[in-house]
C-alpha cells in the first residue's frame, strides 16, 4: 500500500515544510489528482525495481486509482480489482463533498488554510465534515438497526435544540471529535477535490468505452446493493465500457446491508469473491513461471556468449 501525496499519514502533505520557503505548505500545497497519485506510485515502483504488477486493488477512491493504473500504465498491470467505486462522481457526491469543504473553510480557525501559523486547528469544521461523511457511508437499514430512535443512555426527551439526545447524534459527534484530533483539514480538501476531478472519460467527450480502449488488464469489479454513494449502477457502467472493448471482466454484486462501508468489512460472500479471484491470479502466475524462467535462462546464456 502506497500513501498518497497530500496525505497526513506519512507522505509529503500540507502540514510539512515547503523546501523552497522553509515554511509549512498549508494552503500553498498543490492540488493533486488521482492521476498524480498513480504517477507517484509508478515512480516508487521504478525505484524498487518492480516493472509489472500482478494486480492493483482499491476500494472507493482506491478503486479510481486502480482504474487509472490500467489507463496510465496499461502494460504494467495484469489485473485490476475495483471495489465499491465509480468512473466519476455524480452531482450528489460532488454536493456532499462541497458541503463538507464549506464546513471546514468557514470555520473561523481555518484562516484560509494557513491555520498552522496561527497555532490553531479548524476542529469544528472537521467535525461537521466527518459527520456528513459518516451519514453517506452507512445504509438506512444499518443506521436504523444500530441506532433507531434510541435515546442516549435511555434518558427522557429534554425538548432541547442543543442537547445530544439520540444515540445517532452521540455517535456522529464521537466520530467527528475523534477525526478532528488526527486529520489535517487541508488534506481533507485535497482528497475530496481529487474525487471530484476524476473522470477518465472527459478527454473522450464523456465516452467511457473510448476511454478504456487503452486497458489491457483483466478486471474484477465488486459492488454492494445498499451502497448508495457508489451504487452498483456505477460499477456496471465500468463493466459495460470494458466489455465494449472486449476486456476480460468478472463482476460481483454483493447483497450486503452495510452501505458504502461494506467494502471495509469481512462479509463472507465478499471475502469469498476476493479470495477466489486472487487464487486465480496465483494459479496464472505459477503457469507463467516456466516461461519466465526459460526467458531468463536464454538471456543469461546470451549474456555469457558476449565477449
Amino acid at each position: 500500500g502506497v500513501n498518497n501525496l497530500g496525505s497526513c499519514f506519512g507522505s509529503t502533505g500540507p502540514m510539512h515544510d515547503n523546501p523552497d520557503t522553509g515554511c509549512i505548505y498549508g494552503a500553498d500545497f498543490p492540488v493533486v489528482t488521482v492521476e498524480d497519485w498513480v504517477h507517484a506510485q509508478a515512480r516508487l515502483l521504478d525505484q524498487l525495481g518492480i516493472g509489472q504488477l500482478a494486480a492493483v486493488l482499491g476500494g472507493s477512491l482506491g478503486g479510481m486509482q486502480a482504474l487509472s493504473w490500467t489507463l496510465q500504465y496499461p502494460e504494467r498491470v495484469g489485473h485490476a480489482v475495483v471495489v465499491a467505486s465509480a468512473p466519476n462522481l455524480n452531482a450528489e457526491n460532488i454536493a456532499f463533498n462541497e458541503v463538507a469543504r464549506r464546513a471546514i473553510v468557514t470555520d473561523p480557525d481555518f484562516h484560509g488554510g494557513n491555520f498552522y501559523a496561527k497555532g490553531v486547528v479548524p476542529k469544528r469544521g472537521l467535525r461537521i465534515a466527518r459527520m456528513i461523511g459518516h451519514i453517506t457511508y452507512l445504509s438506512d437499514d444499518v443506521m436504523n438497526e444500530k441506532f433507531g430512535r434510541q435515546l442516549r443512555e435511555g434518558l427522557d426527551l429534554k425538548y432541547s435544540t442543543q442537547e445530544v439526545e439520540f444515540q445517532i447524534e452521540s455517535y456522529l459527534r464521537y466520530q467527528g471529535d475523534k477525526f478532528a484530533e488526527y486529520f489535517d483539514a487541508n488534506t481533507y480538501l485535497l482528497i475530496t477535490r481529487a474525487l471530484d476531478y476524476f473522470d477518465p472519460a472527459k478527454a473522450c467527450g464523456g465516452d467511457l468505452s473510448q476511454a478504456f480502449q487503452k486497458a489491457r488488464a483483466k478486471f474484477l469489479l465488486v459492488s454492494f446493493t445498499t451502497d448508495w454513494r457508489f451504487s452498483p449502477q456505477r460499477s456496471r457502467e465500468i463493466v459495460k465500457a470494458l466489455l465494449d472493448n472486449r476486456c476480460e471482466v468478472s463482476y460481483a454484486e454483493i447483497d450486503a446491508p452495510h452501505g458504502h462501508d461494506a467494502f471495509l468489512l469481512t462479509d463472507a460472500r465478499y471475502m469469498a469473491v476476493m479470495h477466489g479471484y486472487f487464487q486465480g491470479i496465483q494459479k496464472e502466475l505459477k503457469q507463467e513461471e516456466p516461461k519466465h524462467q526459460k526467458l531468463q535462462d536464454a538471456q543469461a546464456q546470451k549474456g555469457d556468449e558476449r565477449p
